[in-house]
């Protein structure tokens, strides 16, 4: 690619007066329920292919959907694994993007939270059963009959696969949509969708507070914003990394400990005997199969293992590491929209937000690159708002 990826911490004044200026014209067809309309998306139209601009169709509004123009959209990489086909067979053209923020240019007649002008954000999921008790709960995520995901999942309001938000505009059903507070940093606020709701989930559920010790195994996308939070929250933060430039990082984000490990079998995790029975709470981001063996040592008596990373095998565990010091092993899967609009609620309040490096759309592949070498610092955002002008 002729263009060098541009890093910053956030979006510069210029592009920052741009994504909340006036919003410019919309197509009529989005505004108008009866018609369907076509958009600029960027994806890839076969497994492994390169990401490239493409025409796409957004449906017509129904009563209770949201029209969007995207203006950031962060790369999780989860998109790589999607792209690459590491997760299986998938459906082909496929436009990625799970976490995305942008403006409201139209509503459905039965739209009650939004209207046009309004900053907005979705996540990993744009439709459930609703019906169901997880559903009727706010866990959508964990919908008995399957959440619809927000990209190459099987579209019940629409023909064909879902299509996601490295896209200029998209349409989504009200409840699948986030309030973002209108002096929010939208490009650092995109993350907080996927990356930033992925590790808020447990740190809830589990109790994670105060005085206790807590670690992050991995320090990308997601390991980054579970240091954050947990931080935040009190509790002494210690982050295993396999990138030892990645300390410096880590310890001004405010990590008590950092470890330096390299995950194969051979090589026993630095200062293991000196951690044994050591951690409350462990969170694993690690995306791919891993040997989890020389953790479970590391975990108190009624200690928390949690798994929000790989999706494939964890290996290395045994009924003895379990039962000695009653520690459970446990996953859990993004979260429900109560929570993550608690979550945008939260960090937005808060100042909690992603370290990003931004990008135009034609650097995506180049990003992608960089992500499975570890070198971006810490979330890739395209910012499609800059790519319009």
């Amino acid at each position: 690619m002729s263009d060098t990826l541009f890093p910053g911490k956030y979006a510069d004044a210029a592009q920052t007066d741009l994504a909340h200026a006036d919003p410019a014209p919309v197509d009529p067809a989005l505004i108008d329920p009866t018609h369907s309309a076509h958009t600029r998306a960027y994806g890839a139209i076969h497994s492994n292919g390169p990401i490239g601009a493409m025409t796409i169709e957004r449906r017509a509004l129904l009563p209770d959907d949201v029209a969007i123009d995207v203006l950031y959209c962060g790369v999780c990489h989860s998109d790589i694994h999607m792209i690459r086909g590491e997760w299986g067979e998938q459906p082909f053209p496929m436009v990625p993007g799970h976490e995305f923020v942008g403006r409201v240019t139209a509503v459905g007649h039965a739209v009650t939270r939004f209207v046009p002008g309004d900053f907005a954000g979705v996540g990993c999921m744009v439709d459930s059963c609703g019906a169901c008790d997880n559903c009727n709960a706010g866990l959508e995520q964990y919908c008995t009959a399957g959440a619809t995901l927000t990209y190459a999942s099987p579209d019940p309001r629409g023909a064909g696969p879902t299509l996601g938000g490295y896209s200029e505009r998209i349409v989504v059903r009200e409840r699948f949509v986030v309030k973002v507070p209108k002096d929010a940093d939208l490009a650092r606020t995109a993350p907080l969708l996927c990356s930033g709701v992925t590790t808020f989930s447990p740190m809830q559920h589990w109790r994670l507070g105060s005085g206790q010790r807590f670690a992050v195994i991995g320090l990308g996308g997601l390991g980054h914003m579970a240091l954050k939070l947990a931080v935040h929250r009190g509790a002494e933060a210690t982050v295993f990394t396999t990138s030892a430039d990645k300390a410096n990082d880590a310890y001004a984000m405010g990590a008590h400990d950092v470890v330096v490990w390299q995950p194969a079998a051979s090589l026993p995790i630095p200062h293991a005997q000196d951690m044994a029975n050591r951690f409350d709470f462990l969170l694993s981001t690690i995306p791919s199969p891993f040997d989890l063996a020389p953790f479970l040592p590391l975990i108190r008596r009624d200690g928390t293992f949690v798994n929000v990373g790989a999706p494939g095998t964890i290996g290395g565990v045994t009924g003895a590491g379990l039962w000695n010091q009653r520690r459970s092993l446990v996953a859990s899967c993004i979260g429900g929209m109560p929570e993550t609009q608690e979550l945008v609620d939260y960090c937005c309040t808060n100042a909690i937000h992603p370290e990003i490096e931004l990008i135009r759309p034609n650097q995506i592949d180049a990003a992608y690159l960089r992500v499975e070498n570890k070198h971006v610092r810490y979330r890739f955002v395209i910012d499609l708002a800059s790519a319009r002008a």
